[in-house]
Order: structure tokens, then C-alpha cells, then sequence
């Protein structure tokens, strides 16, 4: 047997971090050196530990797995990097990029068992080096777009650039920093469907959130909260009780 590869698994949820263990202490040539529940341990772990790999979810609080690749490119000795995730929008061009994987949620072990090997490949090819300059560039969808219908005109406006989303009186309405319009759609679901998942919440039956967008969360009535979007002088828009655990989750508040 060669020697391991040494390996530090990054994901928010405990049971996902047990169970990634779990199946990597089946693989004799893989050494878990660590692991860490957010990005911000992330960077610093990886840092100190400078594993070869990272099994990097996406989607966590603090910093996502792209802010911690954007704090870590610059490493004298950058790691190999293998998405695990929930969301597939990003997987279209990831198996191009110096031999990263991508693994969806729930994970098996033959594909978990793929992705190593892929990544032992790598680690093995003489003056090879991970590019996360080139991986962010690879799997950063383009910016989408959509139309809003304006008064008489139709706009097109960055998804980026939309603050929050609602249904009035049966209207739907996309409100953006510049303009207020209503999209082709009829509801927010089929909105929702339009938006990427890891940016855009469901914050209230009425209303949907850019959660880079939010400025400040306050208590409200009877569990409710409110929240204040884009800036301290921004729209108030609600936060159901139902709700809130998302954005807890997200923002590990």
C-alpha cells in the first residue's frame, strides 16, 4: 500500500461529517487529519493541517465553500478540492477542472470511492497543482437573468440584483434596488424554481429573500421576525416563526 492521502472534510451538519467518516475508515489509503463545521474553521484547518484534499460542502454558514476557496487559492501548497453538496447547478463543468469531483447529498461509497481515486490521480501526477482560480472560474455559473415587466416596458435585471420577491392582491412582484416589476411568472413557487436554492429563501408564504441581501433580522410578534433587506435604510419585509429556521441554520444565529 502507498502512502495516504491526507484529507480534511468540511461540512456543517454533524451527522453528514460522522457519516463521511464513516465511509472514509473503509479506505486504507485516505487519512482524515481534521475537520470543520463552517468556513471560517475551514481556512484555518486547512491552513495548519495542509491537506492534500478537502471534501468541501458548499452551502454553509459564514463563509461558503467558494469564499473558502477564495481565502485559500493563494496557499503556498493548495489542496484538491471535492465538492460535496445538496445542489447540482454547479456540477455542468466541474469534472473538467484539475481532476475535482463533484458527490450530490446523500453520499455513497462508490461514487465517494471515485471522487478519491480522481483526486489520488492528481496528487500522483508529477508537477500537477490544484487550481482554484481556475475551479471558481469553472463552476461560478454565469450570472442569470430575468424580465420584469415595468409599465410599459420590459426590463432585464441580474438575479444578484433582486432584493426580495412577493404576491400581493394575486400580483407577483420582483423588487430590485433600481426597479420594481412583475416577471412572466404566476406564482412564487415557479418563481423559486427560476432562482438559485443556496441564494433565495421562502421567508414567509408571501414573500422570497436574497440572503445576500440581508442587512438585519429583528423579533417580531408572537415568534414572527422582520426582516430589513439591503441595507439599515432598506425595505422591511416578514420572517415567519416556520421559517426562521432556515435562515438560522444559514447564519448559525
Amino acid at each position: 500500500m502507498g502512502e495516504k492521502i491526507t484529507l480534511v472534510i468540511v461540512d456543517d451538519e454533524k451527522p453528514a461529517r460522522t457519516e463521511l467518516k464513516r465511509l472514509l475508515s473503509r479506505f486504507e489509503d485516505v487519512e482524515v487529519v481534521g475537520e470543520a463545521e463552517d468556513g471560517l474553521q475551514a481556512v484555518k484547518l486547512v491552513r495548519r493541517m495542509k491537506p492534500e484534499v478537502i471534501l468541501l460542502d458548499i452551502q454553509m454558514p459564514g463563509l461558503d465553500g467558494f469564499q473558502v476557496i477564495e481565502k485559500i487559492k493563494k496557499l503556498e501548497k493548495v489542496p484538491f478540492v471535492i465538492f460535496i453538496t445538496a445542489y447540482d447547478e454547479y456540477a455542468i463543468r466541474a469534472f473538467e477542472v484539475n481532476a475535482v469531483d463533484y458527490i450530490l447529498k446523500p453520499v455513497e461509497e462508490e461514487r465517494l470511492a471515485e471522487a478519491i481515486q480522481r483526486a489520488k490521480g492528481a496528487i500522483g501526477d508529477s508537477g500537477r497543482m490544484s487550481d482554484l482560480e481556475a475551479l471558481l472560474k469553472a463552476l461560478k455559473p454565469a450570472k442569470k437573468r430575468i424580465a420584469l415587466r415595468v409599465g410599459e416596458s420590459i426590463v432585464m435585471v441580474d438575479v444578484d440584483d433582486i432584493i426580495y420577491a412577493t404576491v400581493s392582491s394575486g400580483e407577483l412582484r420582483v423588487v430590485t434596488e433600481k426597479v420594481e416589476g412583475s416577471p412572466s411568472l404566476r406564482s412564487l413557487d415557479e418563481l423559486s424554481r427560476e432562482l438559485p436554492p443556496e441564494q433565495f429563501v421562502r421567508v414567509h408564504r408571501a414573500y422570497i429573500a436574497n440572503v445576500d441581501k440581508i442587512h438585519e433580522i429583528t423579533p417580531w410578534f408572537n415568534g414572527s421576525y422582520r426582516i430589513k433587506m439591503k441595507d439599515e435604510k432598506g425595505p422591511v419585509i416578514p420572517l415567519s416563526r416556520n421559517q426562521a429556521k432556515e435562515l438560522r441554520k444559514r447564519f448559525n444565529w
